[in-house]
Order: structure tokens, then sequence, then C-alpha cells
């Protein structure tokens, strides 16, 4: 068993741009490392390599996906049910998940919650009559935003967003509306008008954006939930993280930069944006250098 994987990205182009599942237990969508997939790793290293609360809670699966995301049109709007909807309805599990948003064009925005307050019947009558968008909160984004995304709020990525996304392990997405856009064979996309129906949570908050103070050379923790904590890290100096007492793996998540890292002074291995490094559980610590931005999730 090593002390660090690193995997082959799945690189999905898209109608709106593309997708790159860096870490990936999907099935039919599993990311490699030597030679080996995600969920192979998890079978045979078990505990080891997810931590004991997480092998009990998941077993084989791994219980997380990564996602970088460029968007050079807007997505559709949409909705994710929670686990409990999602088996009412005949699916595996939910999905909650969390953006965070890198470098992007000038002018990006993107939708999450709802701006107002709407009834069930109000929101069928919105996609109807193309309207939808008009009850969405929406926010011009840049670097370092940080939105949560509980199942069951409405949300979608702009055009000209580039972002880390950190989800439940789904693939369950209902679409809200799409803009009219049609596939490649010319047919208008399938919207799951009834189910997202079903699935959407009709509370009205009055501020969607997770607030957080960013500094250098510290860690900022941005969310905490059942599913995962994440928090990000901006450095210019060596830094040290104690893993010793985290029964988890952990992800780092490259944003910007470049750096270092040395994992209980055995492996050294370069890190660099748009990379994805899994730490087993086994993992002690880890010395960072260089001038490197990242996020850190585990459950």
């Amino acid at each position: 068993m090593g002390n660090y994987y690193k995997f082959e990205p799945l690189l999905k182009k898209l109608i709106w741009g593309t997708e790159s599942w860096v870490v990936s237990g999907v099935p039919g969508n599993e990311t490699m490392a030597a030679g080996e997939s995600l969920n192979q790793l998890v079978s045979s290293q078990k505990e080891r390599l997810v931590g004991k609360a997480n092998y009990q809670r998941f077993g084989d699966e791994f219980p997380l996906l990564i996602k970088f995301i460029d968007a050079r049109q807007d997505l559709s709007i949409q909705v994710h049910p929670t686990d409990e909807i999602a088996h009412r309805q005949g699916k595996p599990r939910g999905k909650t998940e969390m953006w965070y948003v890198m470098d992007s064009d000038p002018g990006a925005k993107l939708y999450n919650g709802l701006r107002r307050q709407i009834t069930p019947d109000e929101y069928k009558q919105l996609v109807a009559d193309d309207a939808i968008c008009d009850a969405l909160a929406q926010y011009p984004v840049g670097e370092g935003d940080c939105f949560f995304i509980p199942a069951g709020r409405i949300h979608a990525i702009g055009a000209g967003c580039r972002l880390a996304e950190i989800q439940q392990t789904s693939d369950v997405t209902y679409r809200i509306y799409d803009y009219g856009r049609r596939d490649k064979d010319g047919q208008l996309r399938q919207l799951h008008t009834q189910e997202a129906s079903e699935s959407i949570d009709y509370q009205v908050l009055p501020d969607y954006r997770t607030r957080y103070e960013p500094a250098v050379n510290e860690s900022r923790q941005l969310v905490s939930c059942p599913y995962f904590t994440t928090a990000v890290y901006d450095l210019d100096e060596p830094m040290t993280i104690d893993y010793a007492d985290l029964d988890s793996f952990v992800i780092l998540i490259g944003l910007k930069g470049e750096g270092t890292l040395l994992i209980d002074d055995t492996d050294e291995v370069a890190f660099r944006a748009g990379e994805a490094l899994l730490l087993p559980a086994t993992v002690g610590k880890v010395c960072v250098s260089g001038t490197v931005k990242f996020l850190e999730t585990y459950v």
C-alpha cells in the first residue's frame, strides 16, 4: 500500500464545456492509479485506505467524487435529491456538494438557491414559462468564492466559471431548465420536472455564499457537513499538516501554483493546480513546500 495515489483524470467533453473527474468511484467512471481502479483499492485496502468509521459506513464504495469544471456555456438549472428522497425514487443515494471558484472569466456568474418564496405549483409554471431563472439567487463570482449546495437546493454554474467541485459519490442530477438546448441528435435535452419538484427545498435564505476570511499560510475551514469537511490552504512558506488523529482518507485538490509534498518523511511528490492526491487514512503527516493553493477534504 502506498502513501498516496494520484489518479489518471477522466476528461468529459459536454455540451456546455468540460469536466475533469480526478477522483471517482462512480461505477463505469472510476479513476485509475497504477493499474487499479479507486474501488479496487477500497476493496483491497478497506479501512487502511478510507478509515475505520468510513469503511463501516460506506463499505467498498468510495464516498466522494472530485471534479474540475470549466463552463464555456451556462449549465442547466438543476437540483439533486437527498438520500431519503433518492431512495424513494429508486436511486442509491442523493447528492450534496460544494464549489470553490478558481480563476474565472470577468463577468462570470452562477445561480445558487431561491431568491424569493415559491410553491411547487409556481415552480412548475415558472419552468413552463421559461422564467425559472427569475426566482433564483444569482452571484457574480471570482477566484476564492465558495458555495455549499446541500441536496435540494436549486443551482447552476454559469458560462466562464472554472471551479473545483466536491460531492457525494453520485451522478443523480435532475435537470429543471436548459434554455431550449438540443443534443447532438437535434432533440431537446430531457427535463426532470416532476422528480425535481419532489426534491427541491423551497426554503429561502438571505445569502447562499459561504463566508470565510481568506488567509495566507493558515488553514481556513469552508464546509463541515455529514458528507465532507473541507478547508483551503494558500501557502508561500512550508507547513506541516498533522493527520495522525484523523480516522479518514484525505484528498488534496490543487487550485493554483505548485509545490512538493513530503508524506510521512518517506515519499516526496510534486503537486500542482489541476491535480488531486488521495492520502490513505494511515498517513500521519504531510510537509508542504512551495507556493501552492489547495483544498483539503475528508469524511
